[in-house]
């Protein structure tokens, strides 16, 4: 598989390229603040767009959207779409094809109640629900004990080798792997929900005496 991070802007979100290498047929996940960035790549190497996949719907994931159809043709998708060439809805656990290459559809809600992760061959694309030592922003109720079970009952059961791209780069790197959050990432090492909440609310306090920026 071939892939790309781009950083496109705003608030340091990240875009992607993913690609099958054999047959050039590509996806793009959360164009964001830089389409035509994304698109001149693509086209300079041959790569054709299957699919543009946004992680969840907030402002900074699609204020590209429209820029991105225009050049490409291809309808972005988020959480609840249908894909007009394979008919399938971009719900949990979906498949779609890329080339030979497979795209899974990881329902996460937590963050936002869309918040989806794509799985394509070794890789996932984690949207705002994991960063790089860090978590998406949730309220300290509900959307907390959402977002603690999608990433424990989704994400940390994916193999360990697993390569994480975050939608910003937020954490200590802008790249991970699932064994390396598992081994790392302080909210992913409380023990239960109640303390993965605490750490939440006192997530400033923990940065200062740790000296996490």
């Amino acid at each position: 598989m071939f892939l790309k991070q781009f950083l496109t802007g705003g608030d340091r979100n990240f875009g992607y390229l993913a690609a099958d290498e054999s047959t050039k047929l590509a996806s793009i996940i959360d164009p964001s603040y830089s389409p035509q960035l994304i698109y001149d790549f693509a086209k300079e190497n041959d790569f054709k767009i299957e699919y543009i996949f946004c992680t969840h719907d907030h402002y900074d994931h699609t204020n590209g959207n429209n820029e991105i159809m225009k050049l490409t043709g291809v309808l972005p998708l988020l959480y609840g779409d249908k894909d007009s060439k394979t008919g399938v809805s971009i719900l949990d656990e979906a498949v779609l094809p890329l080339g030979n290459l497979n795209i899974k559809i990881l329902y996460t809600p937590g963050h936002t109640n869309d918040s989806i992760c794509i799985y394509i061959g070794d890789a996932v694309f984690s949207g705002d629900t994991l960063f790089v030592g860090k978590v998406g922003g949730t309220d300290f109720g509900t959307q907390a004990i959402t977002e603690y079970n999608s990433l424990h009952n989704k994400l940390m059961t994916l193999p360990d080798s697993t390569r994480v791209f975050p939608g910003h780069d937020y954490g200590v790197a802008p790249k991970s792997t699932i064994a390396h959050e598992k081994k790392t990432n302080p909210f992913l090492l409380r023990p239960d929900v109640e303390s993965f909440i605490n750490l939440k609310k006192n997530w400033e306090e923990y940065k200062r005496i740790h000296g996490i920026a």
